[in-house]
């Protein structure tokens, strides 16, 4: 599959975030489906406490003209690769990684707000020429 044109950002944003980048892709399978879900990462914490484990599926929203058909895929994808996850690697949390520009433009308006919401979709909101991350929101 693929890689998303940010995706070699949102890997180097982690990595200045602390994170260690433990796959590219994370691969599962489940029931009988393979998935790639973008990136794997990792972070040490405590040491009582171990690991912090996520899972992190990269969208960049270019295509201006279909945003909603973007949503569509990257939501479906979301939700699908979390399942996947609680049945596989239940440690490990889910976040669609998006840029800042999306974010504060698109994913603002009334439809992809509520639908961000009744699905509990975690976001990563980066920026792309800083290649940083602005906002963990859960």
């Amino acid at each position: 599959m693929a890689k998303d044109r940010f995706h070699q950002v949102v890997k180097t944003a982690l990595e200045s975030d602390g994170w260690t980048v433990t796959h590219d892709p994370l691969e599962i399978k489940v029931g009988g489906v393979d998935m790639e879900i973008d990136l794997g990462a990792e972070r040490l914490l405590a040491a009582e406490r171990g690991n912090d484990k996520i899972a992190v599926e990269v969208k960049s929203f270019l295509a201006r003209a279909s945003a909603i058909s973007e949503f569509h895929t990257a939501l479906g994808q979301f939700i699908n690769y979390r399942a996947a996850l609680r049945r596989e690697d239940p440690e490990r949390i889910l976040y669609l990684a998006i840029p800042n520009l999306v974010y504060h433009t698109f994913f603002q308006r009334e439809f992809p707000a509520s639908m961000l919401q009744e699905n509990s979709v975690k976001l990563i909101v980066y920026n792309i020429e800083l290649e940083r991350i602005l906002l963990w929101k859960e």
